[in-house]
């Protein structure tokens, strides 16, 4: 649990707009996104199983970076992507908005996303004010709000979890299939992932 977190400012928002705005999404008035950033490091991802016997898993050298920008529409299930491997800056901010814009045209488009530095800055904001997309900002410090957490986290254990990858390309086009297919792939698990129902805290206990 973030240390500085406000509970009541979260509660706030999510009765006040994070699920009216999801009713919207699920009456199609109009399409609602969950945007967030993985940063994919190659390397050993640790995973547990029960044995007998130990088992020594390869990893891989260096520290290279797969960066992932997805914004997830809540009611396909569907997520759009920027993918790279420098850094997600601005740029990739507002080519992922233009992408949703063409994507999505004639829509109505809302964007759940944190306060990152690089995505609530004022290039992002007034194209996304070009485009006729909402920007819904989270509170600070509200990662169980944004639904596409629960995404990444999902990924990695399905992708990365105590598996050897020999090489950086491989390593890339694993995550990329697995997450550009997520939606058809494992559309079952995505249904019981991304729902209305959200982990909120009151004094450091879930409610």
């Amino acid at each position: 649990m973030p240390s500085k977190l406000n509970p009541e400012r979260q509660a706030a928002f999510l009765s006040d707009t994070l699920r009216p705005a999801i009713e919207k999404a699920k009456a199609g008035i109009m399409e609602l996104f969950f945007m967030d950033a993985s940063h994919f490091v190659m390397g050993g991802t640790p995973g547990r199983l029960w044995g007998k016997v130990r088992l020594w898993v390869k990893t891989s050298a260096g520290r290279k970076r797969y960066n992932v920008l997805g914004a997830l529409n809540f009611v396909s299930k569907k997520i759009e992507t920027i993918k790279n491997d420098s850094y997600i800056t601005l740029t990739q901010v507002v080519d992922l908005l233009r992408m949703l814009a063409t994507k999505y045209v004639g829509k109505s488009i809302a964007i759940v996303l944190d306060n990152a530095r690089y995505q609530r800055c004022a290039l992002v904001i007034s194209t996304a004010s070009e485009l006729g997309i909402e920007l819904i900002f989270l509170p600070t410090y509200s990662p169980n709000l944004n639904l596409i957490e629960r995404v990444w986290k999902f990924v990695k254990s399905n992708v990365l979890n105590a598996v050897y990858i020999q090489t950086f390309e491989e390593y890339c086009a694993r995550i990329s299939n697995f997450v550009d297919t997520i939606e058809t792939d494992n559309s079952e698990k995505m249904k019981a992932l991304v729902t209305e129902k959200f982990q909120l805290f009151d004094n450091g206990n879930a409610a």
